[in-house]
């Protein structure tokens, strides 16, 4: 019998039922009736996996160097869950899959559940249930869960409120070496990757990462959301002797090389975090990042629900004439609903 409930859902995920999991995650992503009951149901489950965020450049090889990551995890008996992050297809809306065909090796295995997820026009490089879906992952009992990123650019910083551990792919030959010390997707690197080390101009590109890493990064637990500073508690400082630097491992993803060193460094900053406190500081963010983000989609539903549809297309109209301004506009709205 297939599950169709939430407790029937909870308990099959919890079984280590594959196909539960992927309706659990289905029902999420669609934001169905039973979305919410399920989160809230499997919620309290998490909180155990070390979740690795992989990001770079479209063309770093990011979607092969998960494959082979993935495959040292499963040798050292790891369970991994991998979310991929695709653009979204322009006829259906869906992910188009690109990165699961290059994640073929990973096929039958049980110890491995890989989504695909659409952006559905989400920016930062993840889409909007991500968040939910890596909890859902963990709650259903992964070891490691590997999320990677769409490759949007110096823009795709939103993977580190999400994952523990960040990896920024870099390779030689895609251009000018001075685009790795500007600031943007570079400076939220817990690890850095440089993929297809056999190129020429590898040792070009490992110089400007250490030069980047030489000049000092912000610190990255001051995380602003939306232009402002989250309001979360941060722990004492710690020195500059006990501050991580950001390793730089050389991968050749399409032949495994660099893979087992790769997942050491991870293993070594999960340690760290665990160590210094630091994963207890990005629970913290991303509870309130999540808070901030669902309390944002909660009263826009709520304020939309209640503003006449006349109403509401009036004031675009309004809008676009330049009659007035949007903030004016959007000011208007709240009033009117909170007078009603």
């Amino acid at each position: 019998m297939t599950p169709s409930t939430v407790p029937e859902l909870v308990d099959a995920l919890l079984a280590g039922n594959r196909r539960a999991l992927a309706r659990v995650i289905s029902h999420i992503e669609n934001n169905t009736d039973l979305a919410r009951p399920l989160l809230a149901a499997l919620y309290p489950r998490a909180g155990r996996a070390h979740i690795i965020g992989v990001t770079g450049s479209p063309g770093t090889g990011k979607s092969t160097l998960v494959n082979v990551l993935a495959g040292v995890y499963r040798q050292r008996d790891l369970t991994v869950g991998v979310i991929a992050i695709d653009p979204t297809s322009p006829f259906s809306g869906g992910a188009l899959l690109g990165d699961r065909v290059r994640m073929r090796d990973l096929a039958g295995d049980p110890g491995v559940f890989i989504r695909s997820m659409a952006t559905r026009g989400s920016l930062g490089g993840l889409a909007q249930a991500t968040a939910d879906v890596i909890m859902v992952l963990d709650a259903a009992g992964f070891d490691r869960i590997i999320i990677e990123t769409v490759g949007v650019g110096q823009s795709e910083v939103e993977i580190a409120s999400a994952a523990y551990t960040t990896v920024v792919v870099e390779a030689p030959g895609l251009g000018d070496e001075v685009q790795a010390i500007k600031a943007g997707v570079l400076e939220i690197a817990d690890i850095f990757a440089v993929n297809k080390a056999d190129r020429e101009g590898v040792d070009r590109t490992v110089m400007a990462l250490k030069m980047m890493l030489s000049l000092g990064a912000p610190e990255k637990f001051q995380v602003m959301h939306h232009g402002r500073m989250l309001p979360v508690e941060i722990p004492q400082a710690r020195t500059e002797s006990h501050a991580w630097t950001p390793p730089i491992i050389k991968t050749i993803a399409v032949s495994g090389e660099g893979a087992v060193e790769l997942a050491d460094a991870i293993e070594n900053h999960r340690l760290y975090l665990e160590q210094s406190g630091g994963r207890v500081l990005r629970d913290r963010l991303r509870a309130a990042t999540e808070l901030r983000m669902i309390l944002r989609d909660y009263l826009l539903e709520k304020l939309l629900a209640r503003t006449p549809e006349d109403v509401l297309k009036q004031t675009i109209d309004a809008v676009a004439r330049r009659e007035i301004d949007p903030y004016t506009a959007v000011q208007q709205l709240v009033d009117q609903v909170r007078n009603c």
